[in-house]
């Protein structure tokens, strides 16, 4: 999730964002933006638009689950205008279900074409604007203090000498654990995935609420491994944390974050202005300034030097399409919580 946020709860509410404005664009209108990338980016989004359009801004910062689920219950009265941020699974899902609106942003062609695909797959619903390598993340003092040594394979992770030493967010409200979910399936075949995520339950002290969670669990020192987005395990060494990154061996997935108008959205002409503002390579620049090392989507925006090269790493061949749907998601989830999350330790 890739993925939520720093903040005291998981659900947080900020009223129309505090920042100075110039007088002339004073009194543009409003828009009620669902983040679901980290509290300093969202911040930072929130405060440049409104900086530069006199539009103000409203955040909730939620998961990419959780935001799915609250787009869903509001279909009827819509309270967002835009979501940003979060794995491109759930927006596909939202897309799929007719909760977000067709929009080409006449800053399509300055994308990635990883990011293009996602708005043509979805019928221009969705739009990518960043993207992100699943992976782990370690605490090299827990682990040699414990003497244990740091996971490289997926394989890895379900040794018993690994119990109780590893987190990850619960799928159902994270989009980073559901693609991890979902990237094991690929990976290894469902009914051995399935396995697979069982044993992996024995070692799993939390389930989190949020994709964040695990790897600031790393970083604090209250765990030992996660399994999150490594550009979320840059950000805790770059802070100072004592965190390192592993992509597995076998080949791990990876998300497009994306952006999404939310479909009866009230200030539509301020999403739309937002949609286009966020696809610019000066928009995108926020993320890091904000110490969050994604991929860009826009061409012209700058890797950050910190950020994981997807080059390096062995990706799979991630379907989107396939697991972006509302059908295979509930269904998988489903699976999850009957044979996974119910079962003992």
């Amino acid at each position: 999730m890739t993925r939520a946020y720093r903040f005291l709860s998981p659900i947080v509410l900020l009223a129309a964002v505090c920042s100075w404005t110039p007088p002339s664009a004073l009194a543009q209108g409003n828009l009620n933006v669902y983040c679901s990338v980290q509290a300093e980016w969202c911040q930072a989004v929130a405060n440049e638009f409104q900086r530069q359009t006199g539009i103000r801004v409203g955040l909730t910062l939620k998961g990419s689950g959780e935001t799915l689920a609250q787009v869903a219950a509001e279909a009827a009265n819509p309270r967002g205008d835009v979501w940003f941020g979060g794995t491109g699974d759930p927006h596909l899902a939202a897309a799929e279900q007719n909760l977000t609106l067709a929009y080409k942003s006449p800053n399509l062609d300055r994308l990635h074409d990883w990011a293009r695909r996602q708005a043509e797959q979805s019928g221009f619903k969705t739009v990518g604007i960043y993207a992100g390598a699943l992976g782990f993340g370690y605490n090299p003092e827990l682990l040699q203090r414990k003497k244990l040594p740091p996971p490289t394979c997926w394989r890895d992770l379900v040794k018993p000498e690994y119990r109780d030493e590893i987190q990850v967010a619960n799928p159902n409200s994270s989009g980073t654990a559901y693609t991890a979910v979902a990237t094991i399936v690929q990976l290894f075949g469902e009914e051995e995935a399935f396995r697979y995520l069982r044993q992996l339950h024995r070692n799993v002290n939390q389930y989190t609420r949020s994709g964040v969670g695990p790897i600031k669990a790393v970083a604090r020192g209250e765990t030992s491994i996660s399994i999150s987005f490594m550009h979320d395990g840059v950000t805790e060494a770059v802070a100072g944390f004592p965190v390192k990154i592993q992509a597995p061996c076998e080949g791990t997935g990876f998300e497009v974050g994306s952006l999404s108008i939310i479909k009866g959205a009230r200030n539509l002409d301020s999403a739309r202005k937002f949609a286009d503002w966020a696809l610019t390579a000066a928009a995108q620049k926020l993320g890091a300034e904000s110490k969050q090392f994604q991929v860009p989507s826009n061409r012209e925006a700058q890797l950050p030097p910190q950020a994981p090269r997807f080059a390096d790493i062995k990706l799979i061949n991630y379907d989107f399409a396939k697991y972006g749907s509302s059908t295979e998601r509930k269904r998988l989830l489903d699976r999850w919580e009957k044979e996974v999350n119910s079962q003992a330790k």
